[in-house]
């Protein structure tokens, strides 16, 4: 099988790829958030990359953005029903990385130190 560019294969791999989509979708699993909690709930992220994250899982259609007037007015995020359909295969992933997480990390260590 080829991986080409359009391939739909590449595109749900390159929909994880990136460290924070998965962390942003797992983080939104509970219901809607608001931008400020859903910071405090993602340890290590900034205000910038959650911001930069949010706005690409909007554009392909995993996270809603939904603004209410008053005073402030606020903003809260959550997940489309196409994004909700990722939260069994990021935790199928989670789980793998819990079993084999020790093996991955001493595979890596015995690497570093032959070379």
């Amino acid at each position: 099988m080829t991986f080409l560019a359009d391939c739909r294969a590449r595109l749900a791999f390159d929909l994880l790829a990136n460290t924070w989509n998965a962390v942003v979708i797992w983080a939104l699993r509970d219901g809607p958030v608001r931008h400020g909690e859903l910071k405090d709930r993602i340890g290590g992220i900034s205000q910038k990359v959650l911001t930069e994250t949010l706005r690409r899982l909007e554009f392909n259609g995993l996270v809603r953005r939904r603004a209410y007037a008053g005073s402030p007015p606020r903003v809260e995020y959550e997940l489309t029903d196409l994004g909700r359909t990722l939260l069994a295969p990021i935790d199928a992933f989670g789980a793998w990385a819990f079993e084999h997480g020790d093996e991955v990390m001493a595979a890596q260590e015995r690497h570093t130190r032959e070379r």
